[in-house]
């Protein structure tokens, strides 16, 4: 769900011990209390008097997402036994997508996060100049100029005095609960080793997964994975917010001047950079060398007036012709640290940011890097029929991209909607050209990967099975795993992803404004159970979006029960009178069993 954006670190997360040994335990596995008070809310919910709270909670059917339908299940019966009037609205994942990141149509909403590289995503999640912004742009309206300047300070900092800032954000924002944690799931995908080995040195959720593959077999020249998503037949637009998750094969079309495995960035399309440093404001800039003949799938070269137009172009996709920036959704993040760029030659580019440690600011070097002449004919403003897309969309995020150009390891042949889309490998790539000592240790190892969409999880099982594919694209829910595991040949690839589960709070509706309102609500929700329950284990419940990772603050770590709202109750059990009490005395009343605002 939600961008198709290089979001995980490509070295993969461990598991820890728990979830080690359960996994073992049906196969053998192929892994890749708060500081302080509630602070001061700058926004204040209008409440309409003794009128019973009312919400709606959206999500995706159960046969696209199991996990965050049963969710929203809980958390409207548990919300409907505290005496609100709330109700489950499921939606196909694009129209949910639309409602939440673009047009900000909806009451609370259950859904995965992308994941992220870094804990700079947070600023866009949470920064209150994003609250206007489509896309994963502060989606909740949520204002606070204490964390404001939080976000702000993060990046200009390094090292401990970096986890000390991010750790008082983390504590700041888990007691305001703009949005509730539920957990980080397990990602599991089924891959046969029978004609290519490699699938766990990387995971399959992004392009260096697919780029580690090594053929064992003498027919080993296609590579035929499963998808039970059918949008990237649709739409191969790297920038379309509704349409992209994680950006795996995108990712494999499009190149980034850097990409980040083995522990650090490393040059990708970048040959080299280099960083001078302007001490009297924290602001680095970085000399950018591009390796040499570089050619986009269609022969033409590509230079650095590509990379100066991309970086331009996802700052403004108007180019000027609005009245202000029009910026992609996509990516918002990571251009935000790029205060200019300017060509220095066809293959040098200087790159100025915004004051940050050059240790953040490098992550602007991961935005897929795209053709000028075919992207700048799309500035102008976008116009669907029968579509709401908000206010100041332009062509470049609507744009299906029907045959992309790309400079990537992979090029673009055909498709076929809801069927499959097809990719060969783009011989002239650098990765292949063996006169270059420093090029990355990959290679494409096949001549083909064709994505074919199965109807559902049991049938893309079969055909796996049958040995009519070689692999799964889609992560398989919980359900799924054991049958995977019972196969002697199909492994297990499990890596713990950073996409979390999470409930979204719009602050600007009431009483949804109301943060002590937002932390009764989250303390309805057993994380313990749910990742017990709902992921049959496969999920680590979490108090944190950073919990995951070595930035998580150690008051948020997890020991059986959420350390700053714990749950009403015991054992997936609501104690309904200690949460009724704890909505009187967050301001609102009982009429007989119903809660109306005060």
């Amino acid at each position: 769900m939600g961008q198709e954006d290089t979001m995980l670190d490509d070295d993969g997360s461990r598991l820890d011990g728990r979830r080690r040994a359960l996994l073992a335990g049906v196969a053998g596995v192929a892994t890749a209390s708060t500081a302080g008070c509630v602070r001061r809310v700058r926004s204040i919910a209008n409440r309409d008097p003794s009128r019973q709270v009312s919400l709606e909670v959206k999500t995706v059917p159960a046969d696209i997402d199991s996990q965050a339908a049963h969710i929203a299940r809980i958390v409207t019966e548990r919300l409907t036994e505290v005496g609100i009037d709330a109700s489950v609205t499921p939606m196909d994942e694009q129209e949910l997508l639309r409602d939440v990141l673009i047009n900000k149509e909806f009451d609370i909403y259950v859904a995965q996060h992308p994941g992220y590289d870094d804990p700079d995503f947070l600023r866009s999640l949470l920064h209150s100049k994003y609250i206007e912004e489509p896309g994963w742009q502060n989606p909740f309206g949520y204002s606070d100029l204490d964390v404001d300047e939080l976000l702000d300070v993060q990046r200009r900092r390094h090292g401990s005095e970096r986890h000390e800032t991010l750790a008082e954000l983390q504590e700041t924002v888990a007691q305001q609960q703009p949005f509730t944690v539920v957990a980080f799931p397990d990602d599991v995908w089924g891959a046969r080793t029978d004609r290519f080995e490699g699938w766990n040195q990387y995971g399959l959720g992004r392009p260096l997964g697919y780029l580690a593959l090594d053929p064992v077999s003498d027919d080993a020249e296609r590579v035929d994975l499963l998808v039970t998503d059918d949008r990237l037949t649709k739409n191969l637009n790297p920038l379309a917010t509704e349409f992209r998750n994680r950006g795996t094969f995108t990712g494999l079309l499009y190149d980034p001047l850097a990409r980040r495995y083995d522990e650090s960035l490393r040059p990708w399309l970048a040959e080299d950079w280099e960083w001078t440093h302007d001490a009297s404001d924290d602001r680095p800039v970085a000399s950018v060398t591009l390796r040499e003949d570089v050619t986009w799938h269609d022969g033409e070269s590509l230079t650095a007036s590509d990379v100066v137009f991309t970086y331009r172009f996802l700052a403004d996709t108007s180019l000027g012709s609005d009245d202000g920036p029009v910026p992609a959704p996509m990516f918002r993040s990571r251009v935000s640290l790029v205060d200019n760029i300017e060509q220095v030659d066809s293959r040098t580019v200087e790159i100025a940011f915004v004051p940050s440690d050059p240790s953040v600011a490098e992550r602007a070097f991961t935005v897929p890097i795209l053709p000028e002449r075919i992207w700048e004919s799309k500035s102008s403003d976008a116009d669907v029929a029968g579509i709401d897309l908000g206010d100041r969309t332009t062509e470049a995020v609507v744009w299906d991209n029907p045959e992309p150009v790309g400079s990537g390891p992979l090029q673009f042949e055909e498709k076929d909607a809801a069927e499959q889309v097809v990719f060969s490998r783009f011989d002239d790539h650098f990765l292949h050209d063996d006169s270059d000592d420093e090029r990355p240790r990959f290679e494409v190892g096949f001549e083909e990967l064709v994505l074919q969409v199965a109807p559902s999880e049991p049938s893309a099982v079969e055909l796996l099975e049958t040995e009519e594919a070689d692999a799964m694209a889609s992560p398989v829910s919980p359900s799924i795993v054991p049958r995977l595991a019972r196969s002697s040949d199909i492994n297990l690839v499990v890596e713990t992803s950073r996409s979390f589960y999470h409930l979204g709070f719009n602050v600007q509706r009431p009483p949804l404004g109301n943060p002590r309102f937002r932390r009764n609500v989250a303390r309805l929700l057993d994380k313990e159970h749910v990742a017990s329950e709902v992921f049959d284990g496969y999920a680590i419940p979490a108090a944190s979006p950073l919990a995951v990772t070595d930035w998580e603050a150690s008051d948020l770590s997890w020991d059986g029960e959420d350390p700053v709202l714990p749950f009403f109750g015991s054992d997936g059990e609501l104690d309904v009178e200690a949460a009724r009490e704890a909505f009187r005395q967050a301001g609102y009343r009982y009429d007989g069993n119903t809660l109306v605002n005060r």
